[in-house]
């Protein structure tokens, strides 16, 4: 089995050509992120998150067999955690943050972590530099450290935190160091190309040393509509390094599936959290 742990959709995409894309790339499942930065959309207007949100429930309703739909929010905004209850109402199953004009830290994203904690949500972060310029101040991986305040909470780190893997695989670490099963290790990291060419085997060969498979995931950070050749050459380049690491067997099925398999939301808690939201549970505070 393989799971693609991130593709980026741009509201132009339509369910059966993901879908065809996926078996051309030879894909299983795919988690599929809300637009927010195609035109028409913006991590900056809500109203455009919400038409996104509302655009890739509708692409996966019907397909949660291999679709899995996570919103995009900006956790600045007061609203935030209902427009995430909305998205889960609807049958979102995650959600994607990029920090750009905010820290993990800050006091005014925190009601939307404890959100995403008491739905059992899974949260996809931004981390590192970006390739279109903007400043990645914002997105180290220490900083994410804020979300151990949230226990239980399941955080992936996109890209390894490039440029500071170091500091990444870091994060990732500390659990280990106490015992915690990797299951059970609250930050994950999915290793969709930050790092340019130079970098990957050198990034990639230190993930696993110091973390093991357990922790690594494998994400095409690919835009649809594409090609399933396109995501299958990106597919293709995670192929040729684990080769050239020699990662067994095991290895392999923990990159390509077995860790996305394990952070992806529990079903029992996320459906009592919305009965309980439904018949006057928690409200967002």
């Amino acid at each position: 089995m393989i799971i693609d742990a991130h593709l980026h959709c741009t509201g132009q995409e339509r369910a059966d050509d993901v879908l065809r894309s996926l078996d051309e790339a030879g894909i299983d499942m795919a988690v599929l992120l809300a637009p927010f930065l195609s035109e028409g959309y913006s991590l900056h207007d809500p109203a455009s998150l919400r038409r996104g949100n509302e655009h890739l429930a509708r692409l996966v309703r019907g397909h949660e067999d291999r679709l899995i739909g996570f919103a995009v929010v900006d956790p600045r905004r007061p609203e935030s955690s209902i427009d995430l209850r909305r998205a889960v109402d609807s049958g979102l199953r995650g959600v994607k943050m990029v920090p750009t004009g905010w820290y993990p830290y800050d006091e005014a994203v925190q009601p939307l972590f404890a959100t995403a904690h008491e739905l059992g949500l899974p949260l996809l972060f931004h981390s590192g530099i970006f390739i279109d310029g903007r400043s990645g101040r914002f997105c180290r991986p220490t900083f994410f450290e804020a979300l151990r305040e949230y226990p239980g909470l399941k955080v992936t780190l996109a890209h390894l935190g490039w440029p500071w893997c170091d500091e990444a695989i870091a994060v990732g670490l500390i659990e280990l160091i106490h015992g915690v099963a990797p299951d059970r290790v609250m930050f994950r990291f999915d290793i969709s190309f930050g790092p340019p060419p130079a970098y990957r085997g050198e990034v990639l060969s230190k993930a696993l040393d110091v973390l093991g498979p357990d922790l690594l995931q494998f994400g095409s950070d690919c835009f649809l509509p594409c090609s399933g050749t396109h995501i299958a050459e990106r597919k293709g380049w995670v192929e040729h390094l684990l080769d050239e690491l020699h990662v067994d067997a095991r290895g392999r099925e923990r990159i390509w599936a077995g860790t996305a398999a394990a952070w992806r939301p529990d079903r029992e808690r996320h459906a009592a959290a919305r009965k309980g939201h439904r018949h006057g549970g928690a409200r967002p505070r």
